[in-house]
């Protein structure tokens, strides 16, 4: 890996003229020999979990073999480049530029035979996940969804052949696991890193699940061999933009077709046995630590909710990025009320949650951090019960009224009713159907029930969201 600092000033060469990434073409070394594997290759993973990797002082030792998810074609921008990629980091005073070359190999989502080729390797140590909170499928009670047809399609397809290929994340994890039991390839730790409490106990919930379907004996095998690991993960990574295409020309002399923008800030904190070993991310300033639950309540209440607060209220009032929102006087109000709701409910010290929230608003407002609003507001139906729902019953056990939890709820009733952001959430038909009532005191509280069945009777609570979707709603 490589640093420079950046010069945008620079002027932009014309297409062609400039060296496509490639090892040999760099002097790079031979890549390092896989022994991680990852599921969701997107720029979150790229300027998180493989940028660690990629600082830690055994790097060479951890060559990352990454699997896209829903969107294939940037498996074929990094694969015509030899995985390498240049991570831009955005300051306010200006840009550093990262020539990342840990990922060793980059597929698309549907090469499963060379998935399982690599689950099979014993040399293969670890598989980590970015496939957001919808990809792992569970139902309302928080088990695996057996009814949804992409999983019975899934077991259906397994148990006729182990390596038929699959759709579902619990699918190809559990088609993985029975092809590195098949060879004897030794224990394997799994780590999400998707926005969910509990994210390791979600994942061997839903892949405990349906391994039980396929092969009632895989189960025992998974206890014995498999490591789910915990994490959380905090990093504002917009998309990547041409914008960024041709700055890292200007600045680096040759083309990326697949650059990654992010903020300075990162932290990841992660609990795991790993049995079959790690990279040493803690070197590279990752937390290891025993229960990651204090940071992970702390990131998803006051980062992740603040976020969807400002896409579904921002959004209506006009705005199209996070730094657009905050600055708005009305939606930094709603956020810091949010906040005041949600930090006494937080176990970490009082004076390291105020620390995040200075950090938060420094991260919020930085204007070449080019957060859109659109990219953060789908399937809120899913993200909303885990981001929003805890400080709503932790005030209203305390016998308070949250407004602030209110605004986000109302917002995002005004977002299902078509304002702001365009709706991307496969899980809130019924939500939506709801929302289209015309009568506004009898609709808001069969939206909450969606969310919960006891929200809609709750007549303070909804009172407080039709008054904050009055506050919202652009006059006329």
């Amino acid at each position: 890996m490589t640093t420079t600092p950046g010069a945008e000033q620079a002027a932009s060469p014309a297409p062609g003229e400039l060296p496509r990434l490639s090892r040999s073409g760099l002097g790079l070394p031979a890549a390092a020999p896989v022994r991680h594997v990852h599921l969701g290759l997107g720029n979150f993973h790229r300027a998180h979990q493989v940028w660690y990797t990629a600082h830690a002082p055994d790097a060479s030792d951890w060559g990352i073999a990454a699997f896209t998810g829903r969107r294939p074609g940037v498996a074929e921008q990094l694969a015509s480049q030899d995985g390498l990629y240049t991570l831009i980091t955005r300051s306010a005073d200006g840009d550093t530029f990262d020539l990342v070359d840990q990922l060793v190999a980059v597929h698309p989502s549907t090469s499963h035979e060379q998935f399982l080729d690599y689950l099979r390797r014993r040399e293969v140590a670890l598989v980590t996940i970015t496939v957001t909170e919808a990809g792992y499928l569970r139902g309302a009670d928080g088990h695996l969804d057996r009814g949804r047809d992409a999983v019975a399609t899934d077991v259906a397809a397994l148990r006729a052949a182990s390596d038929t290929p699959v759709a579902t994340l619990p699918a190809r994890l559990v088609a993985g696991l029975l092809a590195r039991r098949a060879v004897d390839a030794g224990p394997i730790t799994i780590l999400s890193c998707d926005n969910l409490p509990e994210n390791g106990a979600v994942t061997a919930t839903v892949v405990r699940e349906l391994a039980h379907e396929v092969d009632p004996t895989l189960p025992g095998w998974i206890d014995e061999y498999v490591d789910f690991a915990t994490s959380m993960v905090d990093r504002i990574t917009p998309a990547t933009t041409d914008e960024d295409r041709r700055v890292v020309a200007a600045a680096q002399g040759y083309e990326d077709a697949a650059p990654v923008p992010t903020e300075p800030y990162s932290e990841w904190v992660i609990a795991g046995r790993f049995p079959a070993g790690r990279p040493r991310w803690e070197d590279a300033g990752a937390r290891v630590v025993d229960d990651v639950t204090p940071y992970e309540q702390r990131k998803l209440w006051l980062l992740n909710g603040a976020h969807s607060l400002l896409a579904y209220a921002g959004s209506i009032r006009g705005h199209s990025t996070i730094d657009e929102a905050i600055s708005d006087p009305s939606c930094r109000g709603w956020v810091e009320q949010f906040w005041d709701e949600a930090s006494p409910h937080l176990t970490l010290p009082a004076d390291a949650v105020a620390e995040y929230r200075t950090a938060l608003l420094a991260r919020f407002t930085n204007p070449r951090v080019r957060h859109k609003l659109s990219q953060i507001a789908p399937d809120g139906s899913i993200k909303l019960p885990v981001r929003i729902l805890p400080a709503l019953r932790a005030e209203r056990d305390a016998g308070r009224t949250p407004v602030g939890c209110a605004t986000v709820l109302g917002a995002w009733i005004l977002h299902l009713r078509g304002l702001g952001a365009p709706v991307q959430d496969p899980g809130a038909e019924a939500a939506r159907a709801a929302a289209a009532g015309p009568d506004l005191p009898s609709t808001v509280p069969s939206v909450l029930d969606t969310l919960a069945t006891d929200l809609g009777s709750d007549t303070a609570l909804v009172d407080a969201v039709l008054e904050q979707m009055d506050a919202l709603t652009p006059p006329g």
